[in-house]
């Protein structure tokens, strides 16, 4: 229990710190993930599970790094 706890107040604050860069983030993979689907459906005329897993593992890297870009880029 102690340790759920804790865990729930460090996510707390670790939101509460970083609420505006988070919440860009997770607009931008949203989005990331509709753009990757459609695009690879069209362009490179993939099957839509194939597009699925492509446009949701390749975001998901591209917005660690969006995060942490974003987090430095609002330090300067």
């Amino acid at each position: 229990m102690e340790l759920t706890n804790g865990i729930f107040k460090a996510t707390k604050q670790v939101y509460k710190s970083n609420k505006g860069s988070i919440l860009r983030t997770i607009v931008y993979t949203i989005g990331h993930f509709a753009i990757a689907i459609t695009v690879l459906m069209l362009v490179a005329d993939v099957s839509f599970s194939i597009a699925l897993t492509d446009a949701i593992v390749e975001p998901i890297a591209n917005s660690v790094w969006y995060f942490i870009l974003d987090k430095w880029w609002a330090s300067r």
